[in-house]
């Protein structure tokens, strides 16, 4: 049995699949805001409902990476988007590289095609939820299986079930936006989750680093109010690494500069003018954009990187060489664990009460050397600017060397490696698999009853058009893309949503702005929603 024919004999079982039904008509705006609104109300209420017999010493795996995969560590929305981004991944991989041949240009195929994600998107709410579980990331509260005379494997089988059904309602979540909304779900909640970070880097009270406020706002009150730097000390280096990093001066000039770079480059355009066969007078234009296939294929890349981490920190706990060292202070024992594999060494820390041995936090297992490290995403000017590479907690405790200036080097180049050819790869992935190669933009355009003036109005010649411009600016968007993720993760961010992040949410902010033009459109000029229809 080939491929083609494997899909066919499943199409009957992916058909099967609960899914959300698709308006038979044209939405009209307001109600796609309401539905809209409602999701995002959801997802908010469904990202505050604790798991239930999670234990305060649980570790989130994805800190790092918390901010684009829209999740919260301890909700029902652990896992956020992730699932549905690695299942896009992997077809995404297996259809570019023709091992799964389908015709995405043909409705059953993409039917089956999009039936096999939505199935594959399940399986990984299972593979992302399990591993945590059961390596010891996602720990059962002793005291409460203890409560409830029931094991600890009863409650770790409770809090599997929960991310579960916290996953598969993203799912449909996502679809119900989709389809009946404004935009994507997945779109809608990076900007959620993004959005309140960044609000909580401005005005935040809460203490942080240095003891100061978390929030720039207050933090800079209480320095002025303080008198915590002098004019004598200004100018010197530490009084600018005081301003520039502890005083959140830098995360604020990257984060204004990134919002200015991604509007930049979302608006430069190469517009190809169209008119109406049958409306005289009736003209358009078709854009295509120099970041054609979106910063969407940021987060495949990221998505990879963090996978990666994943499965390297839990080889490493499993089949590693373990070490530990405790601190103790302040009523704080500190407990530093080190796993050391040929991939590589991870660091983590667990925090107990030093009177009662009672659990208070766990950080996540991050990865300080070997082939794991060089393939980590770059997190901010900490880990690379010199002067402000600082070993990471524990490993002067653990008796690990410090990081050498040639592998914080190599760490940059890798990276930037990854996210410039990752973003080429996947930008041309997208387009092909989300109908905006030149062959589905003819189509649409000829099926809408538009055509370009001075070319014939078939589907050849303007597919032949759209090869002269589509490829080329796909490729260089994927190359744009990649470097100015890679400017967003060296400099940093306001609140800690990550260069990658503030990227991904600035964009589909841009682009929710652009949709919510091609709606007012439609409902004053009803003739354009078959186009619009077709290119959504």
């Amino acid at each position: 049995m080939n491929q083609q024919s494997f899909f066919y004999a499943i199409e009957p079982f992916v058909r099967r699949l609960p899914s959300v039904e698709r308006p038979t008509g044209h939405v009209h705006f307001k109600r796609k805001l309401s539905w809209t609104l409602a999701i995002l109300i959801l997802y908010f209420v469904l990202g505050n409902i604790p798991l239930f017999g999670l234990s305060a010493a649980s570790i989130d795996i994805f800190s790092a990476y918390r901010a684009f995969f829209a999740g919260s560590f301890g909700s029902m929305m652990l896992l956020g988007i992730g699932p549905i981004v690695t299942a896009s991944i992997v077809l995404q991989l297996l259809v570019g590289a023709q091992i799964i041949k389908l015709n995405l240009s043909e409705p059953r195929d993409q039917a089956i095609y999009q039936g096999t994600q939505k199935a594959l998107v399940f399986v990984m709410v299972a593979v992302e939820a399990l591993p945590q579980v059961l390596g010891g990331y996602l720990m059962p509260d002793a005291g409460l299986a203890g409560t409830l005379g029931v094991s600890l494997g009863m409650i770790s089988l409770l809090i599997f079930i929960q991310v579960f059904v916290g996953g598969s309602l993203i799912v449909y979540m996502d679809e119900v936006v989709s389809k009946w909304g404004v935009g994507s779900g997945v779109g809608l909640f990076i900007v959620a989750g993004i959005s309140q970070q960044l609000v909580t880097g401005i005005i935040n009270p809460a203490s942080g680093d240095a003891g100061l406020p978390v929030g720039i706002i207050p933090k800079w009150i209480d320095i002025i109010r303080l008198q915590l730097i002098g004019f004598d000390t200004l100018f010197t280096s530490e009084g600018l690494r005081f301003i520039l990093v502890t005083g959140g001066i830098l995360a604020l000039i990257s984060t204004i500069m990134i919002i200015l770079l991604v509007v930049l480059v979302e608006s430069t355009r190469i517009e190809i003018p169209l008119a109406h066969s049958r409306v005289r007078g009736a003209r358009g234009r078709f854009p295509v954009k120099l970041v054609y296939a979106s910063v969407l294929p940021m987060i495949l890349v990221r998505a990879i990187q963090a996978n990666i981490e994943m499965i390297g920190a839990l080889l490493a706990a499993k089949i590693g060489t373990i070490t530990s060292a405790t601190v103790t202070g302040q009523g704080v024992t500190t407990i530093y664990t080190g796993y050391s594999s040929i991939l590589g060494t991870f660091v983590s820390a667990a925090k107990v009460n030093s009177a009662t041995g009672a659990a208070m936090s766990g950080s996540s297992p991050q990865p300080v050397s070997g082939l794991m490290y060089y393939l980590s995403a770059l997190r901010g000017p900490s880990d690379w600017m010199p002067g402000m590479v600082q070993n990471h907690p524990g490993m002067t405790e653990l008796g690990f060397a410090a990081l050498a200036g040639w592998q914080i080097f190599l760490h940059v180049i890798v990276d930037a490696s990854f996210l410039i050819i990752g973003g080429i790869i996947f930008a041309i992935f997208w387009i092909e698999t989300t109908g905006m190669g030149p062959k589905s933009v003819a189509a649409k355009i000829h099926n809408s009853g538009l055509q370009v003036p001075g070319y014939r109005r078939n589907p050849a010649s303007i597919e032949k058009l759209m090869e002269r411009y589509i490829p080329k600016v796909t490729v260089i968007g994927g190359v744009i893309i990649g470097v100015l993720t890679l400017i967003a993760s060296l400099l940093g961010t306001l609140g800690g949503a990550g260069g990658t992040g503030l990227l991904l949410a600035v964009s589909i902010v841009y682009r929710l702005y652009e949709q919510v033009a091609s709606e007012q459109i439609q409902e004053m000029y009803p003739m354009m929603q078959k186009f619009f229809g077709a290119s959504a």
